[in-house]
């Protein structure tokens, strides 16, 4: 399977990274990291780059990282849709106190606007 992980810097998308490497590995999956900018995140995209190159060279996985610049989300669904992904994975989806999940601006915009199919790592 073709996968296009998009990642901005939040713990949720560290977390969304090394469960998506591990599902690559386990399944043979073709992974790449897209980095996006995300206001809401601490570190710079190139920080989180250098991240996602850093836990895939540990992993031994050799995938392709990219910075998407511009509207993150739109960006993100362009990238799968004329690059032929099979899934698009984001990290995210905190719950609510009446246990509902509550999903970021940009995890909410691909999910409603992919034609691909959208996994979400919580």
């Amino acid at each position: 399977m073709k996968l296009l992980l998009g990642i901005g810097g939040s713990e949720d998308s560290f977390r969304a990274l090394e469960k998506t490497i591990e599902r690559a590995l386990e399944a043979g999956d073709d992974l790449s990291v897209a980095v996006l900018e995300n206001p809401d995140s601490e570190p710079t995209p190139e920080e989180v780059a250098d991240r996602a190159r850093d836990a895939l060279a540990d992993a031994g996985l050799d995938a392709d990282v990219r910075i998407v610049e511009g509207h993150p989300g739109s960006g993100l669904v362009e990238i799968a849709e004329s690059e032929g992904y099979d899934r698009i994975v984001l990290g995210g989806g905190e719950t609510s106190p009446l246990g509902k999940v509550q999903l970021g601006s940009i995890a909410e915009f691909v999910l409603l606007n992919a034609h691909t199919s959208v996994t979400l790592v919580r």
